[in-house]
């Protein structure tokens, strides 16, 4: 399954999630209802899956977490915030080249319409 794949089951997945919660809730509740949504579609799932810093051949462990991995290849960054600024997409990016992955989807269910939430980055695609 490619990482385009991948993402037409997330944002398929957010969008009912969006739509049976609405927004306002927190980030978590999100993550665990997408969560779900994407286990029920037989992919496999990582939540807050760890990423460590390398540093000059140092391996760090610095806090960083992703909130969802879906099968080894694309991040999943959840938010509820007013509007979605460089520094979300920048945080994305961030954990792309962390993971060596390709591509990430930044998803803020705090709209009104969650088309207008959402994000690709692409990291090498």
């Amino acid at each position: 399954m490619t990482e385009n794949d991948i993402s037409k089951i997330v944002l398929d997945s957010a969008i009912q999630v969006h739509r049976a919660l609405g927004p306002g809730l927190l980030e978590s509740a999100y993550q665990k209802c997408l969560a779900y949504e994407l286990m029920q579609q037989n992919l496999f799932v990582e939540t807050e899956r760890g990423l460590p810093l390398v540093y000059k051949e140092v391996e760090m462990e610095v806090g960083y977490r992703v909130d969802i991995f879906v099968n080894h290849k694309v991040i999943v960054e959840i938010k509820s915030v007013d509007a979605l600024n460089d520094i979300h997409l920048a945080q994305v990016l961030t954990y792309l080249k962390l993971s060596d992955s390709k591509l990430g989807l930044l998803i803020n269910f705090n709209t009104s319409l969650l088309k207008n939430g959402f994000r690709r980055v692409v990291n090498n695609l």
